[in-house]
């Protein structure tokens, strides 16, 4: 089968920065829809009419990636608005009740960066933002997608986020 709009791809992938550092690996095939929510705009282009076995070598530059990193998303916040046991790569779904900081947006995944006694500096970029990406990914499987699947643009389930634009990560996992 043929990867086209919808459909269902489990892939494999080593995902490196600009300089070729590893940031990623995914050595267990993981399914992901195509034609929705679950992978970047650029990588399903890139995928598209491949099938079974295909291997590609992608560069991703920050706007077909996670953006360019925003030093406006960053804010420091009172330290006594954050649970007592909280650990730096911690993340948080908008900013604590009673933030200081206006006009953040409340839709974004907050990373703990650093603790002091008196605050806290959290950062709603995501992780990769700003930087170039290169990626070696692996066709593994196609199949037809579901209606469920269909439906919600997406296979759902999948913790793996690192590509798409999916539903916030576990604190202290790289979405």
């Amino acid at each position: 089968m043929i990867i086209s709009d919808p459909c269902v791809v489990s892939l494999t992938w080593q995902l490196s920065d600009g300089q070729n550092r590893p940031i990623d690996e995914l050595t267990e095939p993981v399914e992901f829809f195509f034609g929705g929510d679950d992978l970047l705009p650029k990588v399903e282009e890139a995928l598209a009419g491949h099938a079974v076995g295909d291997e590609l070598q992608l560069h991703l530059e920050p706007e077909h990636a996670f953006g360019d990193y925003e030093a406006g998303l960053v804010c420091f916040e009172d330290r006594k608005l954050l649970p007592e046991q909280l650990e730096t790569g911690m993340a948080f779904e908008g900013l604590p009740e009673g933030h200081a900081t206006p006009g953040m947006p409340d839709d974004k995944l907050y990373i703990v960066t650093e603790i002091y006694p008196s605050h806290v500096v959290l950062d709603g970029n995501h992780p990769l933002a700003g930087m170039s990406l290169r990626l070696a990914v692996k066709v593994r499987d196609v199949r037809e997608a579901s209606a469920a699947e269909i439906e919600a643009k997406s296979v759902g389930g999948s913790a793996i986020t690192v590509l798409g634009q999916g539903p916030a990560a576990a604190p202290g996992s790289l979405h």
